[in-house]
């Protein structure tokens, strides 16, 4: 079977290599300043998530230009995707995250617009404005579901329903803007049948795009403490690479796939601490794919 990856989808669809580059907008996020909670979701980092990103300056155009100076010795004449990466980048004043947005969607070096955000964080001024930025260049929006399991909705301290995820995409969708979805696989009590519901709970949603990531263990992190208490384990890279392949035989061939594992930053991480060798990793992704007859291609081939 053939499975519609990133770097498949974006050549084909911007002629080139396209490279992201990880921004700030200088937000939190509601599960941290005290709106819905102040200890942010159980495995997140102090820094949101955003562990690659440029280190936050009023200048959006600055920011790009620093991380296109960290890529410079990947990419000739090649294109990027501005990627709003730390924290909920819609949960701000909708005036300022409009002149930052369309300063980075202006950059003539940038292709795309892609934010990550809660689905609970888009109102209609937010959307408007997404609305706007998609008539310039093609926009992204990154939603956190990460589960769709109860339980463990309630586990991670995620802060909103299903129903809240299935309204956003709707209202995205709307507007015409595309959406990726965020999934952890390995989350504590949850087996592989756990996981593949929420990937076929995210594609039935109207999801464009996916992304699949290991659970990371981090320092200072309430996942790290219950992770040293023995309360669940994580991961064999074996038993993850089976799960992911798996996932990618569910999902349909129109999705595209951003993500097949994830980096933990290397100074933060507890476990699995075989993900810290990432070339190793995806070797062996890339080995088992091909042992399952599961290859990149374009939703033409699938």
């Amino acid at each position: 079977m053939y499975y519609n990856s990133l770097n498949n989808h974006l050549k084909e669809r911007f002629g080139c290599k396209v490279y992201k580059l990880a921004l700030q907008c200088g937000y939190t996020c509601p599960n941290r300043d005290g709106k819905i909670d102040t200890r942010g979701c159980i495995f997140c980092s102090q820094k949101g998530s955003g562990n690659f990103a440029e280190p936050f300056c009023e200048s959006v155009y600055s920011q790009i230009e620093k991380a296109k100076l960290i890529l410079n010795k990947k990419i000739q004449n090649g294109k990027y995707i501005a990627y709003f990466q730390s924290f909920t980048n819609t949960y701000g004043e909708p005036c300022y995250l409009e002149k930052i947005f369309t300063e980075a969607i202006n950059h003539p070096d940038v292709v795309a617009l892609s934010i990550a955000t809660r689905p609970d964080c888009l109102g209609n001024e937010i959307l408007a404005i997404l609305k706007k930025l998609n008539t310039i260049k093609p926009v992204w929006v990154e939603l956190g579901l990460q589960t769709a399991k109860p339980s463990s909705v309630e586990y991670i301290r995620r802060g909103f329903k299903n129903e809240v995820y299935v309204s956003a995409i709707k209202s995205l969708k709307a507007i015409g803007v595309e959406v990726i979805t965020h999934v952890i696989l390995g989350l504590p009590n949850e087996d592989k049948s756990d996981i593949l519901k929420t990937v076929c709970f995210a594609a039935n949603s109207g999801t464009d795009g996916i992304k699949l990531q290991l659970l990371h263990v981090l320092k200072n992190t309430d996942l790290q403490k219950d992770f040293e208490n023995n309360a669940f384990s994580v991961l064999s890279l074996d038993e993850y690479i089976d799960i992911l392949c798996d996932c990618i035989e569910v999902l349909p061939p129109h999705i595209v796939i951003h993500r097949l594992t994830g980096d933990g930053d290397k100074k933060e991480l507890i476990a699995p601490l075989w993900s810290a060798d990432k070339k190793n990793v995806l070797n062996k992704i890339n080995k088992a794919l091909n042992e399952r007859n599961i290859v990149q291609g374009s939703k033409e081939q699938s």
